[in-house]
Order: C-alpha cells, then sequence, then structure tokens
C-alpha cells in the first residue's frame, strides 16, 4: 500500500513539471526574437520611450504654441437646441436698507438678464431677489452666473460694477469675516486696519491683484481674475488674523516685478521674497509686594491745619495765624 501511495504522487509530481513545460519554457531563441520585437524602432534625435511613455502617441493637434487656460467665448449659435432640461432656480435675501436701491435698478437687471433668457423676480414683501432659467436660455453657465449677480447686489455692491459678474472672464467670492474674531471692538479695529486710512490699503489690494473689493459688514465681496481672488482672500483672512496687510501688499509688489523677468520663470521667487518673524516681547511683571498684616488698626493721618502748621504757613496766614499774626 505503502508502494502504490508513493507511485501515485511521483506521477502527479511529473504531470505538474510536463504541465508547466509546455506552457512557460521557451527557448534562448525564441525569447531574443520576442525582446527584439518589443524593442520600438528610434530614429536619429527622438529620446527613447520607456515605462508609461512606451506606447504614448503623440499628439499633432497638441503643441506648444496652444493657450490651454484660455476661456474660449460661448454664443448662441454654439448651442444646440434646447440645452436645458428642467428649470433652475436661485433665491436669495437681502437687507431692508437695499429696497430703495433694487427697486430704482430693477429694471436695468431684468434688461441685462433677458439677453441671456433668464427670468428674475423681486418680492418686496419677502425680501428676496430670484432668478431661473427658461426654455429659450441657451447658455447653461449663466444661471451660475445670474446668482453670483443677486449675491452681489444684496452685499451693497452697485450695479454698475456688479452686472461685469456675467462676463465671462470675472469672478467673484464672498468673505465671511463675521466668525473670525470674537471681540467685537477687535473686529472693528481689524476690518478698519483692512481699509486703512481714507481707503488707502483697500485701494493698494485692488491695484495690485486687479479685483474689486467691497467691505460691508461681517462680509467683503471680491470681483475679479480667479488669481486675483485667491490673493486677496489670503490678504483679507491674514488681517482677520492680526496679520498686518502692508506685509502682504509688500510681497505681491515684489511678485509683480518678479513675473516681468522671463529668466525667472522657471525658478524659485523664496530667495527674493521678505520673510517676517512674530516678535513675541514678554510684558515684564509688576512685582507684588505684600503688606504686613498687623492686628493694630492703621494711623491716623494729619489733617490739613497739622501740615500747615508743620511746615509753618499756618503763622503766616492772617486770617488763621490769630494773636501771632496780630503782633506781627
Amino acid at each position: 500500500k505503502r508502494k502504490k501511495f508513493f507511485k501515485k504522487k511521483r506521477q502527479k509530481k511529473e504531470q505538474k513539471q510536463n504541465f508547466k513545460s509546455c506552457f512557460f519554457t521557451t527557448t534562448r531563441s525564441e525569447t531574443m526574437s520576442l525582446e527584439q520585437e518589443e524593442k520600438p524602432v528610434v530614429g536619429e534625435g527622438e529620446e527613447v520611450k520607456t515605462g508609461k511613455r512606451k506606447y504614448r502617441r503623440d499628439k499633432p493637434w497638441d503643441h506648444d504654441g496652444i493657450n490651454h487656460w484660455e476661456i474660449q467665448p460661448y454664443k448662441e449659435e454654439d448651442a444646440k437646441g434646447n440645452c436645458l432640461i428642467q428649470e433652475s432656480k436661485f433665491s436669495t435675501l437681502f437687507p431692508k436698507y437695499r429696497e430703495q436701491y433694487l427697486r430704482e435698478f430693477w429694471p436695468h437687471i431684468t434688461r441685462e438678464l433677458a439677453k441671456y433668457h433668464i427670468r428674475c423676480e423681486l418680492d418686496m414683501v419677502e425680501g428676496s431677489m430670484t432668478v431661473a432659467t427658461t426654455r429659450k436660455t441657451w447658455d447653461p453657465f449663466m444661471i451660475i452666473k445670474a446668482r453670483d449677480l443677486i449675491k452681489l447686489l444684496a452685499r451693497s455692491v452697485p450695479f454698475q460694477q456688479a452686472i461685469k459678474i456675467l462676463q465671462d472672464d470675472v469672478a467673484c467670492d464672498i468673505v465671511k469675516i463675521g466668525s473670525l474674531v470674537r471681540n467685537k471692538e477687535r473686529f472693528v479695529k481689524r476690518r478698519q486696519r483692512l481699509i486703512g486710512p481714507n481707503g488707502a490699503t483697500l485701494k493698494a489690494i485692488e491695484i495690485l491683484s486687479e479685483c474689486y473689493v467691497l467691505v460691508q459688514g461681517n462680509t467683503v465681496a471680491c470681483m475679479g481674475s480667479h488669481k486675483g481672488l485667491k490673493q486677496v482672500r489670503k490678504v483679507i483672512l491674514d488681517c482677520m488674523n492680526n496679520i498686518h496687510p502692508v506685509y502682504n501688499i509688500k510681497t505681491m509688489m515684489i511678485k509683480r516685478e518678479l513675473a516681468k523677468r522671463p529668466e525667472l520663470a522657471n525658478e524659485s521667487w523664496d530667495r527674493f521674497l521678505p520673510k517676517f518673524k512674530k516678535s513675541n516681547k514678554k510684558k515684564k511683571k509688576a512685582k507684588i509686594v505684600k503688606k504686613e498684616r498687623t492686628h493694630f488698626p492703621p494711623e491716623q493721618l494729619p489733617r490739613k491745619e497739622d501740615l500747615e502748621v508743620e511746615s509753618g504757613k499756618y503763622f503766616l496766614n492772617p486770617t488763621k495765624g490769630g494773636k501771632h499774626s496780630e503782633k506781627k
């Protein structure tokens, strides 16, 4: 029985080895021919592609002259038929002090949105503005732009400036600063620091970032390019975290000058940028002198007359000196 068992075991092992050899073994000449077939033919001046780039083909339509970040204009002729399936609607509330201004400029807002076939409503009872798409709306992204328009109008941005948001290259950002500082007095000081004397700091931020900035209540409304909005948001948040806007303005000015030099396009600018360190000056604590505890009451303080007698002024005054003053 033992002999039969080991014989079967040996046969199974041999079968497995034969199976592997017929499928996975090749001669040396065959392996060499396969390697030669896999190697791509490389001409003179071409780089050898390895790894993931091995089977990647060249794209003749994609070259260095193409600006991939350029925003292509979208016109009514580009839209083929009705591109919207359902109605999209956005609404926002506005404060009471904006009622009169919105009522005055609402016909102009309606006229501008009608160019893109977007419906808008002004509800004075509820205090809200609503924008919605219609069947004729040909630009699907324009409803998002209309939503941003009513948000800016609610945050006291004038109509002439807010209507620019409908352009393709203009974006907006509303930064909420009300909850960043707990103390009310400290919040007012830091908000005023962002504006600066006669609005000088705010004007400098607008020139360097090429954005429109409006500080109103607990929010800051910004309009401009995406790059500029990123810079403005950083300045606002740093100002609320007790970092003066002047430091960020100085950095932005240096970066603006460095961008004009093409030889520094592929280099790091860290060596040119200023590095500001926080200086926490420790205040000297006043030493508290402990008073000696006694069981007796404190000495009685001298009267005004006693002090005058000690100094001699009492006898020089004729009304108080008595007999001594009369004799003199």
